[in-house]
């Protein structure tokens, strides 16, 4: 798999998707599931309705967190690959860096 590209402000979004804890189980629950999530089986875990449902997909899918499949009237929903681990990545940089600059 490539790795994903992604600049600050990329970043910056993505974190500020996963700031909102409604947004971050619902990543969560994408996450977990071994194939592409359908909203009416994430409105059966969350309590929250369908359109806060559709207003989070939105934040994750516009912030590159998932993707969103179409199928007619239904929506499936799957994490986009190496997203996460671009962020982690960037974070774990910011560590070292943060680390090395305290020994000076």
């Amino acid at each position: 798999m490539r790795p994903v590209r992604a600049d600050r402000a990329r970043h910056a979004a993505i974190l500020k998707a996963l700031a909102h804890p409604r947004r971050f189980a619902l990543l969560e629950k994408i996450a977990s599931a071994r194939s592409p999530l359908g909203c009416t089986q994430v409105l059966a875990h969350l309590s929250i309705s369908a359109a806060t449902l559709s207003h989070h997909i939105k934040e994750l899918e516009a912030a590159g967190l998932i993707h969103v499949r179409r199928r007619g009237k239904f929506h499936y929903l799957s994490l986009r690959p190496g997203v996460l681990q671009s962020v982690a990545e960037r974070l774990a940089r910011l560590e070292t860096a943060g680390r090395a600059a305290s020994r000076r």
